[in-house]
């Protein structure tokens, strides 16, 4: 069973930066790929940046070169920059286990980009 705690969200302005935490509790599979998801009120949860535990990465076109996910055993951070009203949202860790087609969310953390 694994566990994700987020935490770092908060109010912001914008051009501001907010880092991220997600800490993963149980054993992590080198299979595993850990990412970071959005849900603003009234839209579909997205995908924001996703890392591999070989360090691969991705992100969604709205947050390249803003963003940065990175990770350090079962953590994985995001630091946000250059932060804007539209990064507003709950952010949410997921840990995705392929070799047993599971999923693991954590409960989110909210970020808001206002002035």
């Amino acid at each position: 069973q694994v566990q994700l705690v987020e935490s770092g969200g908060g109010l912001v302005q914008p051009g501001g930066s907010l880092r991220l935490t997600c800490a993963a509790s149980g054993t992590i599979f080198s299979s595993d790929t850990m990412g970071w998801y959005r849900q603003a009120p009234g839209k579909r949860r997205d995908l924001v940046a996703t890392v591999t535990i070989a360090g691969a990465t991705a992100y969604a076109d709205s947050v390249k070169g803003r963003f940065t996910i990175s990770r350090a055993q079962n953590t994985v951070y995001l630091q946000m920059n250059s932060l804007k009203p539209e990064d507003s949202a709950i952010y949410y860790c997921k840990l995705e286990r392929p070799v047993v087609a599971m999923d693991y969310w954590g409960k989110g953390t909210l970020v808001t980009v206002s002035s």
